[in-house]
């Protein structure tokens, strides 16, 4: 059980830029993770195992990427509880991302904006990181997913190339590897989700996976991200085409460009991915959708919008195998892991 209550912290937290804020906890997390100190925010780990994708989840609440992009703070992650973390979303090369400030509270609504850009180090250094990291290095059974984009200066033409080196480069340090094709804030990146420019990514991707199977000596399990702001035709699709070529499974899902359930909000017309509470029920219906479409035993992590026990259970109830949070770390703090994992283990 965690000896420092998270309550203590928000406020001084929220008091910052959400941005330094979040800076700030990452660079701590760092810092503290495998010492003592992690004392301070490590939980228990809820026993609630099950096979996905050729894989032991632990537990089923992930941390859902965008947190730690870097791969910085993997074991301190680790501690609090998830049955697996995904890292990135990493790219080729370094990038800034969008100028400040980019990222934005909405605390009425327990919800986040954000248009960050995919600002990371760069695939070197993150591999770096992912070495370091010590549940690599022993046999823990908390699994690990890598997640990969593209560059910002990349064309979206050539956007299947930044994948396939990304997809190059994770691989043999990956429990599973997720394709951001969702995310917002890179100009251009959903129009990887219309039908042929979809079929066309994962036809490579699949052609380059038989390649790094047979190099390796193992098959690692490919995820696809998808966005929220999907209509029924286009879910058909894209699950048409996942079980065309092969995927593994589906993360659903990203952030929002609505603003529906936070119009009149300080902040709300911001630019970039809306998250939190108000995604929970968008992300449930793309969930339906996708279980309809995609029929039983297809894995499904399902994300967006989970502040509570009651809100990972109404993932998993929508036909999610697993969940992930982000937003509601930050709203909620390190016990929200357990409550989690505990709601939806007692709930079958």
């Amino acid at each position: 059980m965690s000896l420092f209550p998270y309550a203590l912290a928000r406020p001084f937290l929220f008091s910052l830029d959400p941005e330094a804020a979040h800076d700030l906890t990452m660079a701590s997390l760092a810092r503290t993770q495998g010492t003592p100190l992690t004392a301070a925010y490590c939980s228990a780990k809820v026993s609630d195992p099950i096979e996905l994708a050729g894989l032991k989840f632990p537990n089923r609440v992930g941390l859902a990427a965008g947190l730690d992009k870097n791969a910085r703070c993997i074991d301190g992650l680790a501690a609090m509880g998830f049955g697996f973390v995904e890292v990135g979303t990493v790219t080729p090369k370094a990038q800034p991302g969008n100028p400040k400030p980019r990222m934005f509270r909405l605390p009425e609504a327990n919800a986040l904006i954000n248009r960050l850009g995919f600002n990371n180090d760069g695939l070197d250094a993150f591999l770096a990181n992912v070495k370091k990291s010590a549940i690599r290095q022993k046999n823990n059974p908390l699994l690990l997913g890598l997640n990969i984009g593209k560059n910002a200066a990349t064309p979206i033409e050539n956007a299947v190339d930044d994948y396939l080196i990304c997809l190059d480069g994770v691989y043999p340090h990956a429990d599973y590897v997720t394709v951001n094709i969702s995310s917002p804030n890179t100009k251009n990146l959903r129009a990887l989700q219309s039908d042929e420019a979809l079929d066309a990514l994962l036809g490579r991707i699949a052609e380059r996976l038989e390649i790094l199977a047979t190099q390796h000596g193992k098959r690692v399990p490919i995820f696809v991200k998808i966005a929220p702001d999907l209509d029924d035709a286009q879910i058909e699709v894209i699950a048409a085409t996942l079980k065309r070529h092969a995927m593994d499974g589906v993360v659903a899902t990203n952030t929002t460009l609505s603003r529906e359930a936070v119009k009149g909000l300080r902040h709300a017309e911001e630019t970039g991915g809306l998250s939190g509470a108000p995604v929970l029920e968008a992300s449930n219906r793309v969930i339906r959708q996708l279980r309809a479409a995609l029929g039983v035993g297809f894995p499904i992590i399902g994300v967006g919008g989970v502040m509570s026990g009651a809100d990972a259970v109404s993932k998993i109830k929508a036909g999610a195998d697993v969940v992930q949070i982000y937003t509601g770390l930050i709203y909620k703090g390190p016990a929200l892991v357990g409550e989690a994992a505990l709601a939806i283990k007692k709930s079958r």
